[in-house]
This record gives C-alpha cells, structure tokens and sequence, in this order.
C-alpha cells in the first residue's frame, strides 16, 4: 500500500490538524504520579492517549486524514491495512463522517481490536499475516472500491494528526527536558518530532522500541533504513516497519532510539496499572521502560510520556499479571 506522493508535513500541518479535529477529538488529560516519580528519579508527566476516542492515539491521525478529503473522495470511502488501532480509529472517522471504510486484517490480529474495526461499521479484508499480503490486499481492495488509501504512518496526513498529542503536551508543559514515544512505524514519533522542533527545541526526543522489533535501532545505527527484522514482540501495535518519510523526520530531530526487552515492558505495564490504575496495553508502557532502564538519561529531569493506547485483550489479562 504506497502512502499518498506529498511533501513531508511541517508544524502548520499540525496546526491545522488540530483545528480540523477539534470537533471530534478529546483533548486528553496529563497525568501525574508520585510513586512512579520516585521510581524513576524524575517528573513524568503521561499524556493519556488511551483515553483517547477508540481507545488510543490513532484516532488523531484518522480523524484529520478523513476530514481532510474533498467531498468526492471520501463518497468513494476509505481503504487501510491495520492490525488493530489504526483500523479501528480510520472506521470511527469514517462513520462519524458518513463514508465507507475497508480495514485489510491480518490472521491472528487480536480479537478485542477486530470486534472495535467492526463495531464502527468497517468492512474486513482477511489476508495473510504478512506484510506483503497486508499491501499485495489493500491494493486490491483500492482498486475495487475507488477508496482513498490512508496508510497508518506514512500517510502526512496521518503524521500531522497524530502530532497533535504532543502539540497539546508542549502547549500544557512547555518546559520538558525530555519526551518518550513508542517507536512502530513512527507516525506518532514524526508528528511528535515536528510539535517538539517547533514548541520545545530544548526538548530531547527518545523513541521507546521494543527489542523483538527493533528496526528502528538497527536503522539509526546505519543511518539508512534497515528493515531486516521479524517481529517478535508482545507490542503488537508496535510491530509495523519503520516509514521513510517517518525516519527522515525523525532523524533531521535528532531523535534518539531506546530498546526495551518484553519482560521490562510487562514490568513496567503491571508498575502503570497498580500505581496509576489507568488500563493501557503493553505498547504504552514501553515508554516507562525506556525510563525507568536508562536511568541516568532521565534522573532529575521533567519527562513527558506518551501513553499511546489501552485496547487490551481482556482475555490476555491474566497472562500479564503473572
């Protein structure tokens, strides 16, 4: 699925972005936690995205690529390929706006996040668990619907609305030393990025990556995109490859890359649940991971978190409390 041919967006996208959206997305709180202060020798600050609407950040970037076609287009409706979240937020901005939407699903997608595709009207394409089924599927269904392609990351659309996290982050705290997003396919890490260069340039911006997916690392450590990898991670909204346009952002913003192994991230998610009692899924809690396992980046320092989504599978619960 090739993301639409545009410019990498810049800060004014953000900013429109954020007008755009206002009318249907919630403005989400900023937590705090003393306890989890003291853990880490630091001032988090979380920015709780999976209070979002759909239950995480995705609905940002969704929400402004769907408002953002000409009434002729979105008649012919919407076409994506997602694992979860960015289905689930595309089929929400879809319906709120009276359109179509086609959501390609992979084989063994967790079910809590296939019933909220569907709960928001989407038609499902099952394909493959493959990366290359995903794009070989959605091109197909493009070129059966006339649907607008809306790719998770790389779309600038995509990125400028998933920027307006931070944007509203930095407007409330202006003054971070230091941001933590988690790293997939770097929709939210670009938009991020771009809030972060224009609001706070003070700001450091670290990407929290999950060491069974760390295309990421592997790709800063060669200055050039290195996707060599097969997933293995219990992140699973964090499996996606790094975009192009999302590492060129990235890399101009001096952007710093933090692996995590999953034993720390579940630690770190059972550290969340008990002392904020907030339900986030294991992708979110990869950014206290990063924290709390690099100490001496954060000590003394005012650290913004972006909690990126809270779609777990109920049924997983016991697993991770073990």
């Amino acid at each position: 699925m090739s993301p639409p041919a545009a410019q990498s967006p810049v800060f004014a996208d953000l900013q429109d972005a954020a007008a755009r959206i206002a009318p249907f997305a919630h403005v989400t709180p900023v937590l705090r936690s003393r306890a989890l202060d003291g853990e880490a020798g630091a001032a988090l600050h979380f920015k709780a995205e999976h209070l979002q609407r759909g239950g995480a950040f995705k609905f940002r970037g969704a929400c402004n690529a769907v408002f953002s076609l000409p009434d002729a287009d979105a008649a012919r409706g919407v076409v994506t390929h997602s694992s979860g979240n960015h289905g689930a937020a595309l089929a929400l901005a879809a319906q709120l706006r009276g359109i179509p939407c086609h959501v390609v699903v992979p084989d063994g997608a967790v079910r809590a996040k296939l019933a909220a595709i569907e709960h928001y009207g989407a038609i499902l394409h099952r394909c493959a668990p493959t990366i290359a089924a995903r794009e070989a599927a959605c091109v197909q269904v493009h070129a059966d619907t006339g649907g607008t392609v809306v790719h998770p990351y790389t779309d600038p659309r995509v990125i400028a609305g998933q920027g307006t996290a931070a944007l509203e982050l930095l407007a409330a705290q202006p003054d971070l030393d230091a941001l933590v997003v988690p790293l997939g396919g770097g929709g939210l890490a670009s938009g991020s990025a771009l809030a972060m260069q224009a609001l706070a340039p003070q700001c450091r911006l670290y990407l929290a990556e999950p060491e069974g997916a760390a295309d990421g690392a592997r790709s800063f450590a060669r200055g050039a995109l290195d996707l060599d990898v097969v997933p293995d991670t219990i992140c699973d909204g964090l499996r996606g490859a790094l975009g192009a346009i999302n590492f060129d952002i990235l890399r101009a913003a001096d952007a710093r890359v933090l692996t995590v192994d999953d034993a720390r991230t579940v630690a770190a998610l059972r550290l969340l649940w008990s002392r904020t009692k907030q339900l986030i899924e294991p992708s979110s809690a990869t950014v206290l991971a990063a924290v709390l396992g690099n100490p001496a980046l954060f000590r003394g320092r005012k650290v913004g978190l972006v909690l990126s989504g809270g779609n777990v599978d109920l049924r997983a619960l016991a697993t991770l409390l073990e």
